[in-house]
This record gives structure tokens, sequence and C-alpha cells, in this order.
């Protein structure tokens, strides 16, 4: 124990919080790391793929992106091994292991993933998963799942199906439930003149999907809305409406994404609201600049309010947590460690706030005292607590990770 974290204990102590039982708290929270920050969401379904429609898109060249699966896997390795915890892998339907083989979304089976939960179950892992409605053929117009070609509803219907299978599997061999994240791209360009009829093809779809039977204790199904994106800006049909109300109807997750909300829209303030009505939440956390742009997430207001709301309504035990952002600008080993990290410290502040004396003002009416503790809290020595955490789960605790980070990139990444 450092002098360092002894002084910050003593100082919390002051304040009635027990940094050791926050720490405790945190060492039990896992992260789930999306795979596709490492190759720029192109997946490995085709030797060089790229990622194509869905109104996303990975913007920058900085060398050293994975291009097979081994490789992803390596960098998946090396960041992990500078995140303190223990955590998760989020993975999407793209990235299945193929072998050579041409199969498409609508048949795959837990077979074509089967080398991705050994790898889990090699670290120890659980694994969470999310059906690929995007950078396919039957996806070029942005429709899927609300598609008027029954055809084509029919194909990803059976993807949904299929992936929720995948996910059982997973989660029966790794002994942790998997959530499955259902997001699609579908909505228009420019105005549409008939909104109802794609909501009702998608909620059929939906129906459908959820219909197959699946056990819950395996495999907890989430759906993720979206404001607007590239291609659908006037009109997504897969709304925040839409999805709550579904959600709430069916008692399936809901997911929460971080940029996928008005600028002036504060997800932390959504949280204790849809916890009244739905089971479990599910959280991307994102980091939108000026629109859906799924930058790094920061140690920033944020992030930090949807941690302190998740905290302090005592909904951790019904919150998953994965994180959905990929930046191809920067060293994506780097991207991986800086987001998961500050998530991390973002949980950590919310368990170190002064929280029996915030509700003892709070419920005296004092708000005086309410907004002072708000202000003391924001200088009380996190850091000491956050190196300690590292420290005994020997990861850096400073800036040294990007040391490692570095000799990576030269031994590894620059030759690839």
């Amino acid at each position: 124990m450092s002098a360092n974290y002894t002084s910050a204990l003593e100082q919390y102590a002051a304040l009635g919080v027990d940094t050791e039982a926050a720490l405790a708290a945190l060492d039990t929270i896992p992260i789930s790391l999306h795979c596709w920050q490492g190759d720029d969401v192109g997946g490995f379904e085709k030797p060089g793929a790229a990622l194509s429609g869905g109104g996303i898109q990975a913007t920058g060249n900085y060398p050293g992106k994975a291009r097979t699966l081994a490789e992803l896997r390596a960098d998946l390795d090396r960041a992990l091994s500078l995140i303190p915890g223990k955590h998760r892998l989020n993975l999407h339907a793209c990235y299945a292991d193929l072998a050579g083989k041409k199969i498409d979304r609508n048949e795959y089976t837990a077979d074509q993933f089967q080398s991705w939960i050994s790898w889990c179950g090699e670290r120890n892992m659980g694994m969470d998963f999310n059906p690929s409605y995007f950078s396919h053929p039957l996806a070029d117009d942005g429709l899927t799942l609300s598609h008027p070609d029954a055809a084509v509803r029919r194909f990803w219907i059976e993807h949904g199906i299929a992936c929720r299978q995948i996910a059982a599997e997973a989660a029966r061999q790794l002994g942790s439930p998997a959530v499955t994240n259902f997001w699609i791209p579908d909505g228009s360009k420019d105005l549409p003149y008939d909104r109802k009829s794609p909501r009702e093809r998608l909620a059929a779809s939906l129906d459908e999907i959820f219909a197959a039977p699946v056990d819950r204790a395996l495999n907890l199904d989430a759906v993720e809305s979206k404001l607007f994106g590239i291609g659908s800006e006037s009109y997504v049909v897969g709304s925040h409406e839409f999805y709550l109300a579904y959600a709430v109807k069916h008692q399936r997750l809901y997911c929460l994404d971080a940029g996928h909300f008005h600028p002036t829209e504060h997800l932390g303030d959504k949280i204790s609201s849809i916890l009244q009505f739905v089971p479990e939440l599910l959280l991307h956390v994102s980091r939108g600049v000026r629109w859906d742009s799924d930058h790094v997430v920061l140690f920033d207001d944020p992030t930090r309010a949807i941690m302190e709301e998740v905290v302090r309504g005592g909904f951790l035990g019904r919150t998953h947590i994965g994180l959905d952002f990929f930046d191809a600008s920067i060293n994506r080993i780097a991207a991986w460690v800086i987001g998961t990290r500050s998530t991390l410290k973002s949980l950590l502040s919310a368990l170190l706030e002064p929280a029996a004396l915030l509700r003892d003002a709070e419920q005296s009416g004092d708000n005086t005292l309410r907004l002072a503790l708000f202000e003391e809290a924001k200088t009380m020595p996190l850091g000491a607590v956050w190196e300690e955490f590292c420290n005994r789960r020997n990861v850096p605790a400073g800036p040294a990770w990007m040391k490692e980070v570095k000799r990576y990139e030269t031994d590894v990444l620059a030759k690839r």
C-alpha cells in the first residue's frame, strides 16, 4: 500500500467513504470490450473487407490495423494486459471464423464462432454478441428488418434468430449470460410519406426473432435506438420511442448508446426512468462529437454522469456496460486502453462519492451542503485510489502503459 493511497484512504474516510469497499466493488464490474475497434469495423467474412453501409464509418488510416482473426486477438490481448480488472468480449457477427467457407449470415451457427468462444474460455472471459445488419448486399439500400421485400426481411430475421442461438451457446460454454444487442440502420435520408408501415414491419420482425426458443438464462436480448445516421438523417425506423415502448412491452433490455441522442440530452438522466419499467439496461459507452462519431471514451463529465447515475441508483446489478467506439486515426490498442480505463475511472469516481453525506443533506433539505459536497468531491485524491487499483492488478497505473503500446507498435504493428 503506497503512501499516496494511505493518505487518500484517510481523506476519503473523513467523508465517510470506504476506499477498500470501492476498490472491491470496481473489481466486480466487467466492461465488454468491442472487437471492432481493432480493425475499423471491417470483420473477416471476406479478405480485405471494409465497413460499408449502416450510417457508420471509421475515419483515419493509422498503420497497424488487424487484418486477420489472429492479429485482432493478439491486439485484444495486448490491450487487456494494460487494463485492470476482469472483462468481457463484445463480438459482432461479421467477425465469424469462416475458415475459407462460403456461409451467409442467416446460416451462421456456433461453429463459426467456436474459436472465439474457446479464446474467451482460455482467458476466463464472458462474451456478448451483436447481429450485423450492415456491410452486406442485402443491406445496401439501408433497410433490413423493416424492408418492404418479404424475402429480404426473411433473411435478416433468420440472421437475428441465428445470433441469439449463437450467443446462448457461448454463454453455456463460458458459464456467463450473453447480451445480444439488436441495432439496425433502417431509415430514410429524406422525408418519408409513410412512417408507420416500416415500424409495423420492424415490430413484426422482432416478434418473430424473439419468439424463437432461446433460454433467457443464457441469452439477454437488448434493443438499441438511434436519433439519426448517415443515410437516415430524416427518419429512423428504430427510434428511441419505438424501442423503449417495445422493450417495456416485451420486457427486453434497452440499450442506451451515448452517441445516439441529441447532443443536449443527458444519458444519465434517462437511466432511473427506464429502469422503472425494464428488467435490465445495456450501456454502449461512446463519445459523440457533434454527431454519432464514436470518438474514444474519456474521463469526462458525460461519462462520469452516466456512471454516477448507475451507482447512485443501485443499478450495477441490472446494468451491462459495453464500449462502442472506433477510431482509425490513432493507435488502435491505445484507443481500447484509453476508453476502457476512462470508463473504469468514471465508475471508481462514482463509487467514491460521499453517498451517505449527500443523501442525508438532500433528505434534510440542506441543498447548500449538497452542492458543497459535490464540489469538494471533485478535488479528492481519486488518482491515488486508481493507482492502487492498477498496482494491485499488476497493470501500469500512469502513462507508463503507453511505453508498452509503443513497444508493441514497433515490434508488431509496424510490420503489418
